[in-house]
């Protein structure tokens, strides 16, 4: 693969994953219900997920894509550099609420409104820094294990596979301490909560491999291109 072509995707999977994950962390503090035609258990007839569960999925799909293409030390790295902007944001969004500002009434938004919304992503933020440290490593873990079990074959098997598991740890993890531990929801609700969000996270491993493929496959084909002769 061409030089430039290498860093792009790098950059772009990278980007990818990052954006994602800051972006979960500030929108899951809204909860979003979604009917279906028919009912589950705990869950009902209505599917009940924190705002982050698309965006957080979406860690996922970059992670493996990453994974595949520059191996299990470099995806390390990526979750580890997720980890550390996790901070970064808790760090933003507290010296913007804690810095002087004009009077309410010269606010296009009230100082108390924006401290309650973003200020809730605190809680947000450290169930998901422990959810994360457990999920994202199990994730690049078995995708690598299965990779080897498999001789690198069945692409699908180890993307559906490590996400499958990663994403049930994930869900249960940021649930009970995001949601029980510091918003005070109660079990039943939680568990609501953990079948809702893991259901759309599995459904989004299921729909987004055929994405994978698609990625990894462009990316070699760049590797496999023979280089343009040089102008002379």
């Amino acid at each position: 693969m061409s030089s430039d072509w290498d860093g792009g995707i790098r950059v772009a999977l990278v980007a990818l994953f990052v954006t994602s994950l800051v972006v979960a962390q500030v929108t899951a503090s809204k909860l979003l219900a979604f009917g279906l035609p028919f009912s589950l258990p705990l869950a009902g007839d209505t599917l009940v997920m924190p705002g982050a569960a698309l965006a957080y999925a979406l860690t996922f799909f970059a992670s493996d894509c990453y994974a595949e293409l520059y191996g299990r030390r470099a995806a390390t790295v990526v979750v580890n550099v997720g980890f550390a902007m996790n901070f970064v944001l808790l760090a933003l969004v507290w010296s913007t609420i804690l810095a002087p500002g004009l009077p309410p009434a010269a606010q296009p938004v009230d100082p108390e409104a924006f401290r309650s919304v973003l200020a809730a992503s605190t809680g947000i933020v450290v169930a998901s820094l422990a959810a994360y440290l457990v999920s994202q490593n199990w994730d690049v873990f078995v995708f690598h294990r299965i990779r080897e079990y498999t001789d690198g074959e069945y692409l699908w098997l180890r993307n559906i596979g490590s996400t499958a598991s990663s994403q049930l740890l994930d869900t249960v993890i940021f649930i009970g301490v995001g949601f029980v531990l510091f918003q005070g929801v109660p079990l039943g609700a939680a568990l609501s909560l953990v079948v809702g969000q893991y259901v759309l996270k599995l459904l989004i491993a299921l729909l987004d491999t055929p994405f994978v493929y698609a990625v990894v496959r462009f990316a070699r084909g760049q590797r496999e291109e023979p280089a343009a002769p040089a102008v002379q």
